[in-house]
């Protein structure tokens, strides 16, 4: 995948934030991309603000977490372009709490999303790319995938999940002529701590839960790296054939720490203390 220009592009969560930053990077790369997301009103929006702009886009509700509805997403793709190369399992959502205090309600859809959603891209899309030889999966994890914390649980869980199967999956494909990428983001300014937007059971948030989000969305806010840098970073990686892709140099720091532990067989230790940010 040296050369994008003229290249399918498949991003899931590609309505806002890192997927459509993603999609706009693409795009200037000169390539064509289906857009996939679950929010019907934000991505007939943003497709049509590329499609103003001259873009190749093609705008697909998509709920990854059904295994019917990402094989419809495939369908729609090779149907409008007859062939993909790049194939983006973004969409996640990022519920924060104590696991005490969670349902299995909540599990169920976090689960659903970030782990059963980027395994229905894998076994969907990776054949595709597999039979042909080429092309490039980039599965969204986070730093939560490998340094963790004590009130988000639910999402660190799902997004170790994710670093296992894209570590597994490189593994696999790699010798077929298939790249695979794991992004692994710390702080971008994005929606994902809002999540509950999209929850398909109405609940409302706990006070505790509230208490939690709160100062992360002030902090995301604040502090975020903007989406674009993101998905320069994305591209370097598919070009360059790079495993791993992170957005602030404390990620593998952190990581560290948390295998200093493992070597040291001592209790899990706060990966962030000394550090700055």
């Amino acid at each position: 995948m040296k050369e994008l220009k003229g290249k399918v592009a498949v991003v899931t969560g590609a309505a806002s934030g890192i997927g459509f930053a993603m999609t706009e990077r693409f795009v200037a790369e000169g390539m064509q991309v289906v857009m996939a997301d679950v929010e019907e009103e934000v991505l007939a929006a943003s497709a049509s603000q590329l499609e103003s702009a001259g873009a190749d886009v093609l705008g697909v509700l998509c709920d990854v977490s059904d295994p019917c509805a990402v094989r419809d997403l495939a369908s729609q793709t090779l149907s409008a372009y007859g062939g993909v190369h790049v194939v983006c399992n973004n969409a996640g959502v990022g519920p924060g709490g104590l696991m005490l205090e969670t349902t299995a309600e909540e599990w169920e859809w976090i689960v659903g999303v970030n782990v059963m959603g980027v395994a229905h891209g894998v076994i969907t899309f990776g054949p595709i790319l597999a039979e042909a030889g080429e092309g490039h999966i980039v599965n969204t994890a986070s730093e939560a995938g490998l340094v963790t914390n004590s009130v988000l649980g639910m999402y660190c869980a799902t997004k170790h999940a994710v670093v296992g199967l894209s570590e597994s999956l490189w593994r696999e494909v790699h010798p077929q002529g298939v790249g695979v990428s794991c992004l692994c983001p710390n702080l971008v300014n994005t929606r994902i701590f809002q999540s509950e937007r999209n929850r398909p059971y109405e609940a409302e948030l706990t006070a505790t839960q509230n208490a939690i989000m709160t100062p992360m969305r002030e902090m995301i806010t604040a502090r975020g790296m903007a989406p674009s840098e993101v998905a320069a970073n994305v591209v370097s990686a598919i070009v360059e054939d790079r495993f791993w892709v992170f957005t602030h140099d404390t990620t593998p720091v952190g990581a560290a720490v948390r295998f200093a532990d493992i070597e040291a067989r001592r209790n899990p230790t706060d990966p962030y203390a000394g550090m700055e940010f």
